[in-house]
């Protein structure tokens, strides 16, 4: 228990120290263009501390659930001093500007790619294309009856007459399968399958070290559960004779110091990718999390709040799964990095969508002979940023709901 509330603790650190620096990004490249920033603050409600440095005041708030930087004529609502006229925000390039508010998500994606690339040179990133590399080989294969055998089989000693292909093979963590039986294969699956139907000495290719090793595998037929629910309740045999060799694969890829970087940037488009294609499949998980809250199963991609998040990352740490709570904590640094640069209102990609469409309005101007335009007034917009708050509003109201009465779980 105490490791699970160490988790929770660790991660909602995490994404506290995110927030922060998503504020700290619009405050570092403000002041490096020359705006006036007001205040910077982690959090909200009463204030327990601040301190002022030069022109700028520092603070930390009371709830640690989010945070502000205040930077002088961010937009037209915002009543400027005389003495802060010359620096107001509005006032700036668009090219500033925009980069000033994108700097808060982008401190989130730097946050992510930091985080995978420690993952890579240390716990390996999740093998998300499958490469048969053998992560481990066992000492022996033998029968299983049933799942709960199969979950505790890697417990049970070998017995002294029970075969080990792939040991005395001599087969090696590292080696990466490339064909069976002479069939090229590119991943665990096609590997896996090929397998499972040989028996006997089986032709077996791996790269190891750069080269290629030709060796003979001697398959073993054993029994194993049939994973197949359906076809056991159509009246399949609930045991399956398949060929095993006795490798187990691995799930996540180390890197060396010169390839850490290369495969993080790799991984990291990859994540983003899916990221994005999570963000558009958002509003058709939203009854889902619905019918969560009324009892129905909870399905394991439906969205999650702070709350089922900090859960999560406590139930990594509490089975000593670190690779999963930091591929957790990357994941959500890039789905709110990407999250905040929809062109919405009050997001910083609404304000950067309302920048550029000054820009575009006075370029048509001037087109048309007349001078630019001021600064769009925010209170014609306060209908449409109204609905979009009501709207994430509810939306944080009903995963966290989801999260406490139904909560996703790593393990049942």
């Amino acid at each position: 228990m105490l490791a699970y509330i160490i988790g929770v603790v660790l991660f909602a650190l995490g994404i506290c120290v995110s927030i922060a620096l998503h504020e700290a990004g619009h405050m570092w490249t403000a002041k490096k263009f020359g705006m006036q920033v007001r205040r910077y603050f982690v959090g909200f409600g009463p204030t327990l501390f601040s301190f002022r440095r030069g022109e700028t005041e520092y603070g930390v708030k009371a709830v640690p659930l989010g945070g502000f930087c205040d930077i002088a004529g961010m937009t037209a609502l915002d009543e400027v001093k005389p003495e802060e006229a010359k620096r107001a925000m509005w006032r700036y390039p668009v090219w500033k500007r925009t980069v000033v508010l994108a700097a808060g998500s982008g401190m989130h994606f730097l946050i992510g790619f930091l985080v995978l690339l420690v993952m890579a040179g240390s716990l390996g990133l999740p093998n998300l294309d499958g490469d048969p590399k053998v992560q481990a080989v066992s000492e022996c294969v033998r029968d299983v009856q049933d799942r709960e055998q199969l979950a505790e089989f890697d417990e049970q000693a070998c017995g002294p007459g029970d075969p080990a292909p792939a040991k005395e093979a001599g087969l090696r963590s590292g080696d990466v399968i490339t064909a069976v039986d002479g069939e090229p294969v590119a991943d665990i699956g096609e590997t896996t399958s090929l397998v499972q139907e040989r028996a006997g000495p089986t032709p077996i290719t791996v790269e190891r070290d750069g080269n290629t090793v030709e060796t003979v595998v001697d398959v073993e037929r054993i029994q194993r559960p049939n994973l197949d629910d359906a076809a056991v309740e159509e009246g399949a045999p609930e045991t399956v004779t398949v060929g095993m060799i006795g490798v187990g694969f691995a799930q996540y890829l180390q890197y060396s110091a010169a390839e850490a970087a290369p495969a993080t940037v790799l991984f990291t488009g990859d994540m983003f990718h899916r990221t994005w294609n999570a963000l558009l499949r958002l509003p058709e998980r939203i009854p889902l999390v619905v019918e969560a809250i009324f009892g129905a199963e909870r399905d394991p991609n439906t969205p999650v709040s702070v709350v089922g998040a900090s859960r999560l990352g406590g139930e990594t740490v509490q089975h000593g799964m670190w690779e999963i709570f930091l591929l957790l904590l990357a994941s959500l640094n890039f789905f709110v990095g990407i999250f905040n640069l929809l062109p919405l209102l009050p997001l910083d990609g609404g304000h950067i969508a309302v920048t550029w469409y000054e820009r575009a309005r006075d370029w048509l101007r001037k087109l048309r002979g007349k001078a630019a335009g001021g600064p769009v007034d925010y209170s014609k917009l306060s209908a449409v940023t109204m609905v979009v708050i009501i709207i994430g509003g509810g939306f944080v109201l009903l995963t966290v709901t989801a999260d406490i009465v139904n909560p996703i779980r790593l393990t049942d």
